[in-house]
């Protein structure tokens, strides 16, 4: 028995507006539903779409969206920004009503969505705590015996009897996420809690995810830390334009989702002939690639390499600079070609594995003589997408740095 059930779940926004925007259109859309006629600012609705301008002022945040989710599931929901993933859980947090479609629930919910949602500013800690298990149902018995846990959770202990206005992001969302997870509602449902705290809260809301749905109570959870959703949840959904676009277990999710991702991107650039190609008159691009294209961290990265060479030198010295996604030069390398046949030049390297972190990467050429006179610059050659795994450890953020090799530790 499932304790979500979504069936053909849309929802409708008008760009810059509250609901249609005006009381006549407002008026107007009711009397079509009364009539039981259809909404007539469906008609004039566009696709929600990053790259599309809509020519409608209507656009559709969730479209023919369809699951259940069943108790003690963990259900992950990934996909690109804008892709109606926050939408959804305000949906089913009740924080925004549907334009149509039904939402069944089993059981209470408690939200954990955008810093500020649930909480009042002007009330304390501790206030805002007993009205959190107030609109969950629960007595001011229940919630006292459940207080002394929260607080020591969230860690806010010396700030409980301050206004939450007064509280930094950190200390809201840990507050917040104590009071969601621990006033036991039937559902749980969490966006993006990793993107604020530290690793030690990381840490322990995760663990306390786990204990939630070991209970037998569900759990969702938002997420653009793919190595979060593939050790924690069960099964997932990917979204795309405000559509259900796959559905399966976590690890087919994310794989689905990297395959649509690396769309986006250029992990490779190919030319049949020299007139094409990218370059001037003394070199000419035949092809980069990255392989695979859509590395993991623990997968050795192959840069393969092919280009004309027109200068006059049989001797060509290339240097590549990898480039990270804030323009920073992660490292360079570079190689010594010598011309071949049909004035093409090949080579290739590996980028061992456990080297660079997860994220963007481009290339940046610099062809120069032997002399080392430059002969050609093409800058952002290929891009590609470098993606944390699956960890057994408890923390699943960011890790520092440009890189993270895997050092061989051995203890003394």
């Amino acid at each position: 028995m499932p304790v979500i059930k979504v069936e053909d779940l849309y929802k409708q926004y008008q760009l810059g507006q509250v609901s249609t925007g005006t009381l006549a259109h407002d008026f107007n859309r009711w009397m079509h539903k009364i009539r039981g006629k259809e909404d007539p600012y469906e008609k004039v609705t566009g696709e929600n779409s990053r790259e599309e301008k809509s020519d409608s002022d209507y656009v559709w945040a969730l479209e023919d969206i369809n699951f259940e989710a069943r108790k003690g599931e963990v259900l992950g929901i990934i996909g690109r920004n804008g892709a109606g993933k926050s939408t959804l859980l305000k949906v089913l947090s009740k924080v925004t009503a549907p334009t149509k479609g039904c939402v069944k629930v089993k059981g209470r919910i408690a939200s954990l969505l955008e810093v500020g949602t649930g909480f009042h500013p002007e009330l304390t800690g501790r206030e805002n705590i007993f009205l959190n298990g107030a609109i969950l149902g629960m007595t001011k018995a229940e919630i006292r015996s459940k207080f002394d846990e929260i607080v020591a959770f969230s860690g806010v202990e010396k700030y409980i009897d301050t206004p939450v206005k007064r509280y930094s992001s950190g200390m809201y969302v840990r507050l917040a996420f104590a009071v969601a997870a621990h006033l036991e509602p039937e559902i749980l449902i969490v966006d993006e809690v990793l993107a604020v705290g530290d690793a030690e809260f990381q840490k322990k809301c995760l663990g306390k995810m786990k204990d939630v749905s070991s209970q037998g109570r569900t759990v969702l959870f938002v997420s653009h830390n793919l190595a979060a959703v593939k050790s924690l949840c069960t099964r997932g959904i990917l979204m795309e334009r405000g559509r259900i676009v796959f559905s399966g277990s976590a690890d087919e999710t994310v794989e689905h989702y990297m395959k649509i991702n690396s769309q986006h991107l250029m992990p490779k650039v190919e030319f049949l002939s020299s007139e094409e190609a990218l370059g001037n008159e003394f070199i000419k691009l035949k092809s980069v690639k990255a392989v695979p294209e859509t590395p993991f961290i623990t997968d050795d990265i192959s840069i393969e390499i092919e280009f004309w060479n027109f200068s006059e030198g049989n001797v060509v010295n290339l240097a590549i600079d990898f480039i990270d996604l804030n323009e920073a030069i992660v490292f360079g390398s570079g190689f010594k070609f010598k011309t071949g046949e049909n004035n093409l030049c090949k080579a290739s390297c590996i980028i061992p594995a456990d080297l660079l972190n997860d994220g963007v990467y481009s290339l940046e050429m610099y062809f120069n003589s032997a002399e080392l006179r430059g002969l050609c610059h093409l800058p952002n050659v290929i891009n590609f997408e470098v993606v944390d795994k699956k960890r057994n450890s408890a923390y699943f953020g960011k890790i520092n740095g440009a890189v993270r090799p895997k050092l061989n530790w051995i203890e003394n």
